[in-house]
């Protein structure tokens, strides 16, 4: 069984306990206005070109098996038109110019690269987290992998966007520890123009997840003018979780800008970024319903 791979990161600290590797996945159901991992939406296999660090050299022309690249007078063109999406280009360029997303890998694959820092795990109470995208849009290679995992007695950490089957959170539940929960918006029109969908099946998941005993931390990303004045329907909702451990409250910033240049599509970022004392308003009317705020 394989999955498109977007990118392995290790050593990350900020997808649950400890230290981790993160397994990013691609695919989304959601297309939220402030995403900062473009190369997630989509299914398919894309490439990014970084023309700004692209030296001329011409080393992609011949890894390339489609004629996508060429070089005319020192000058790169990269035709995305013609790309197959096999990412060979991207072993041949010696500047890092050419970055690939979307190489299918197996759980056989996977299992010794996401292993390797096991002696990190156990010492910081670490673990592996399956991110995205949206990693559940894989729910049996995520249950088979996880299981896997536990296997080896490996902590497990499944971030979600909770816009997925009640079918997916069955299969991976019995080998995830803890779920880290995106809560964007309570009010579903809101939610709507953040993310291009209703969010009733996402908090349902949410309250299900919860019931069934298992634990979750919810990132609330903060976007002004879009979902900031959610903090209250959003406190108001998780105080009524049993299992809730914390609340992240995430500032968003517009540093992905050169991905959708690089992926050539549309950049619809916001162009305002929070202060850090409307994110500290934020958690402070989160905390005031007795939730734990980090």
């Amino acid at each position: 069984m394989k999955a498109r791979v977007i990118e392995i990161k290790r050593f990350a600290v900020h997808d649950g306990d400890g230290i981790r590797t993160t397994l990013f996945l691609k695919g989304c159901p959601l297309a939220c206005v402030w995403c900062h991992n473009p190369e997630g939406i989509g299914s398919a296999p894309q490439l990014a070109y970084m023309a700004d660090k692209c030296i001329g050299c011409g080393s992609c022309v011949s890894g390339c098996p489609s004629g996508a690249h060429s070089v005319k007078d020192g000058l790169h063109i990269f035709e995305r038109e013609k790309c197959i999406g096999c990412g060979k280009c991207e072993e041949e360029c010696p500047v890092n110019a050419l970055k690939f997303y979307g190489r299918e890998m197996s759980v056989e694959e996977l299992l010794p690269l996401l292993t390797e820092d096991r002696e990190f795990y156990e010492n910081s109470g670490g673990g592996v987290t399956l991110s995205g995208g949206e990693c559940l849009c894989h729910p049996d290679f995520c249950a088979e992998l996880l299981a896997r995992l536990k296997e080896q007695g490996i902590h497990t950490a499944v971030d979600t966007c909770g816009a997925v089957s009640r079918e997916a959170i069955d299969k991976v539940m019995p080998y995830t520890d803890v779920f880290l929960y995106d809560v964007k918006a309570i009010d579903g029109e809101i939610h709507k123009k953040c993310t291009g969908r209703d969010n009733a099946l996402i908090l349902e998941n949410l309250k299900y997840i919860d019931g069934c005993g298992k634990q979750i931390e919810v990132r609330y990303p903060y976007v002004p003018d879009y979902n900031s004045g959610e903090a209250e329907k959003i406190g108001e909702f998780l105080s009524g979780l049993k299992n809730l451990t914390a609340v992240r409250v995430l500032a968003y910033h517009k540093y992905a800008g050169s991905k959708y240049s690089s992926l050539d599509m549309e950049n619809k970022l916001p162009e305002r970024m929070p202060t850090e004392e409307e994110v500290e308003e934020a958690r402070n009317i989160i905390r005031k319903y007795g939730i734990k705020v980090i």
